[in-house]
Parts: C-alpha cells; structure tokens; sequence
C-alpha cells in the first residue's frame, strides 16, 4: 500500500525530532484530537523497563467520513506501539502485504481497536509492557477517509519498588543529574562574586552581566531539577515548567548576549558598540524571543498536535540562525585589531588581544558544534536506557564553556601603562607581519 510511505516517513521525522529536541515532556497527558484524518499520529516516545505500563482512556469518541458515506470498518483505527528496530521491517511489509494496515502488522504491539470501544464510545484500559524497551505510542488510522474526534488520557510509567516512576528509563537520573549541575553553578557564581568584590577597580559592566547569565543558569537547573522530580512522581510537573521556561528565556539571551558583547570587544577593546553590533544584538534578542515561544508550544503540546512539526521546525531555524549570527562580531573584531595594530604602534598588545580572541572563536564554534551536532549524535546512538548521557554532555560542554569564558574575560588588574621592550615590540609586529592565521 504506497500511500503509507509517506505518513511513516512524516512519523520517523518527528522521532528523529523528539530525539534532538532538548524539551522535558510530561508523562500524562491530556490530548483533544479534532477532525482529524492523519493516517498516523504520535503521542508519545517512553522508553520501559521491566515493569512498564501504559493506562489508556478515551471519550468522546466519534468519527465522520471526509466525502460519500464509505463503510467504517473499527478494527482499522486504533492504538499501537512501535519500537525503533522494527521501522524497516514495517515499511518491507507495507511493500508486500495485500491491503496493508499498520495498526494489524506483525511487527507492532497492538494496544485495542476502535472494535474494544464500548456503547458509549469509551475506552479504559491498561497493559503490562513486558518486553523491556523504547516504544513510539501511536494512534493509526487506516481510513484517512474518516475525520477523527476524542478526547484521550494516557498515562506511561514504570514501577520500580513498588513505586510509579513516570521518568523513561533512560531519564530516570535527571532529577539528581540536573542537581549536580546547580550546585556547580552556585559554588561558581559565588566564586565569580568574590573574584568580582576583589577586582571591583577593574570591574566593569560586561562582567555584571555575566554574573547574571550564571545565576539565571543555576535557577534554570533548580528548576529542571524540581521540574523532573515532580514528573519522576506524579507525572507532572505542578507549575515548575512555567518557572523553567522563564528562566531559559533569561539565560538564552544573557547568553547570547554575552557572547555577542565579548565578540565585539567591549569593555575588552573600546567602550563603545557600533551600530551594526547594536543592530545585531536587537536581531538576537527577538529571535531569542521566538525561540521561547517555540520551545514552550513544543513542551506543552506534544508531537499530537498537527502544528508541533512547524513549531519544531521553526524553533531550529531560529537556533542555526542565533549560532551563525554569534560568529559575526568576533570576526568584526580580529580584523579590526589586525587593521590597529598597522597604524598605533602596539603590536604587543594587539598580539595578545589577537590571540585571545582567535582562541574564543575556536572554543564557540567548538562549543555551538558539539551542543547542536554531537550531543544529538550521542541521543541517536546509545542505548535508550543511557539518553541522560546526552543531557549529561550537553551540560558538561556548557560547564566547560562558561569557565573558559569566565576565566579569560575576568575582571583581572591590567596596568595601560606597562612598559613593553623595543625588542618584544618587534617581534610582536614582525609576528602580526608573517602571521595569517588570523585571517578568517
């Protein structure tokens, strides 16, 4: 049956999505499905281990033919289970079957049929996932030829100790993971107060505003923490999303912003921003602004919502575009220096600026390459019941960035009038001469 290729093609899409996507969902969820004909529609990813269990309710069930009044056959809409090693299987299936159906194939876990639904067109039901692995819970329907209506309740979890833990099995570490990681932060944000009070001659408004960005960023992995805990439990978060989504707003354009001042060079290089770097930061800071708005229609719809791919698509774009833009202003500035340091007769210093900000080049698009690229490589790549490696990684890289960056642009003594030897200055110009690699 051709026409299944591209709704499954469409459905491994949006996995492929929800495996980048860096969005903590919750675990039970409520979900209006309207006039909706989608051949097939996820609801959710979760990965189970040994005692894993899936509770389903549906009402308000009902259904409508899109053109003639064709025979509704109820065993041709339902819910299933996929799992990832039997995607291949299934589309070699759809090549051959006769009159092919996703929701009877072999090599799915069927869950009920519209058939199961009782008189009053409900359904509560719930089964044992006994073979431990990560499952896709999807609602197919064979005749696109029907518009669908329900209201559904799922609920997916595992029992550990006689307790529900509706974390996935690779995820049930993020609460303690994400806790770690604040009490880093604060220790480093105390660090950076005390280096701040000791150097306050030399301090300046740029190192404000990184103090900031470390705050925001412990708040936002308190809050990623109680956020998980609550989820781990209940299977909600009870209003510590809204928190989380708050304070990733802040730390995505303190971050951003941060970078992009560093980039220019102010309060390192002049006082003063350009007006091409103005405007660059009024592009960033909107954009970072779409991005939340994104990010929070993302975490509170799910991959159900006939939007949730736009809104997917939409929030990546405006990332890839934030980390090309970032890059702009720290090459502004390496030309810029390389242009003064032919007409003001300080070779020396300029070297120095020169290098240290070749070298911030280099550590962002490192830094921006393996957040966006590797980490979603790690997702793809191990087991299911180790995905909170990725977020591990992803937040160690971060770690490391903020203390390259805090350690390279502190508020440290520097004496304008220092002496620099005939020959050292020499030697610097000769370097700055003979020396291309920092031309970009």
């Amino acid at each position: 049956m051709g026409n299944l290729h591209p709704p499954f093609l469409y459905l491994l899409y949006v996995l492929t999505l929800l495996s980048i996507m860096p969005i903590a969902f919750s675990e039970i969820k409520d979900t209006r499905i309207v006039a909706d004909s989608r051949p097939m529609i996820l609801f959710e990813r979760f990965g189970f281990s040994n005692d894993g269990h899936i509770d389903i309710w549906l009402k308000r069930v009902a259904w409508k033919p899109k053109q003639q009044s064709p025979d509704m056959d109820p065993t041709k809409m339902g819910f299933i289970l996929l799992r990832e090693a039997s995607y291949a299987k299934i589309l070699n299936e759809s090549e051959y079957a006769d009159h092919f159906c996703v929701v009877s194939s072999h090599y799915v876990k069927q869950i009920f049929t519209f058939q199961d639904l009782r008189f009053d067109y409900t359904y509560n039901g719930s089964i044992a996932v006994d073979d431990p692995d990560e499952y896709s819970l999807v609602f197919g329907n064979c005749q696109p030829e029907f518009e669908i209506w329900m209201d559904v309740h799922t609920e997916m979890y595992n029992v550990e100790k006689g307790w529900k833990d509706f974390l996935p099995a690779g995820q049930t570490q993020l609460p303690k993971l994400y806790f770690i990681f604040f009490l880093m932060y604060s220790v480093f944000f105390l660090i950076w107060i005390y280096t701040c009070i000791k150097q306050r001659a030399t301090l300046d408004k740029i190192h404000v505003l990184m103090g900031a960005l470390l705050l925001f960023k412990a708040l936002l992995m308190i809050c990623a923490s109680e956020d998980q805990s609550y989820v781990k439990r209940t299977g909600s978060s009870r209003g510590w999303d809204i928190a989380f989504y708050i304070f990733s707003f802040f730390k995505g354009i303190m971050l951003f912003t941060v970078i992009i001042l560093i980039g220019t060079g102010w309060s390192f290089v002049k006082p003063f921003l350009h007006e091409r770097e103005k405007n660059l930061l009024m592009i960033v800071i909107p954009l970072q602004v779409l991005e939340n708005i994104a990010s929070v229609v993302i975490g509170e719809t799910g991959p159900s919502t006939k939007d949730w791919l736009t809104w997917n698509q939409l929030f990546l774009l405006i990332d890839i575009i934030c980390c090309c833009t970032v890059f702009f202003p720290i090459i502004w500035s390496i030309r810029s220096l390389r242009e003064a340091s032919k007409t003001d007769g300080k070779a020396a210093r300029n070297l120095e600026k020169l290098t240290l900000f070749k070298q911030f080049y280099v550590v962002v698009v490192g830094y921006l390459y393996f957040t966006r690229i590797v980490v979603s490589a790690i997702g793809a790549v191990v087991s299911y019941r180790y995905h909170w490696i990725s977020t591990a990684s992803m937040e160690g890289a971060s770690l490391i960035f903020y203390m390259y960056l805090f350690y390279n642009f502190q508020p440290i003594e520097r004496n304008p009038y220092f002496v620099i030897q005939d020959e050292e200055e020499a030697a610097a110009a000769l370097a700055l001469e003979e020396d291309n690699s920092f031309e970009l």
